[in-house]
């Protein structure tokens, strides 16, 4: 899976860019569809960040996560929670779609 990391108004450091990597690098366990991950992370001048993850996956499926906060840790570990929870929803949806079963007539 291809990841793409972006910084705005703060410079990514090595330690940030290995945790996120790390992180995004997990994701394909949940569904093995996923093709690329793109991480913006956002400085602000209050010392504020907000990191945003989208995970694009086969037949234009996109899944996005947002947070903000003071700690940037913080931010990624709930960023990824997200994006974790909605790829286990999709896939559950996918699953129980296909497995309808047969009703008794």
């Amino acid at each position: 899976m291809k990841t793409t990391l972006t910084g705005k108004h703060i410079e990514i450091t090595d330690a940030i860019k290995a945790l996120i990597e790390d992180k995004v690098s997990r994701l394909p366990r949940f569904y093995n569809s996923l093709v690329s991950a793109d991480v913006l992370i956002d400085g602000s001048d209050g010392g504020g960040t907000s990191i945003e993850i989208i995970a694009r996956a086969e037949h234009n499926r996109v899944f996005v996560a947002k947070e903000a906060g003071a700690d940037m840790y913080a931010c990624v570990d709930e960023a990824i929670r997200k994006i974790e929870r909605q790829i286990s929803k999709h896939k559950e949806k996918e699953r129980d779609n296909k497995h309808t079963g047969f009703e008794s007539q």
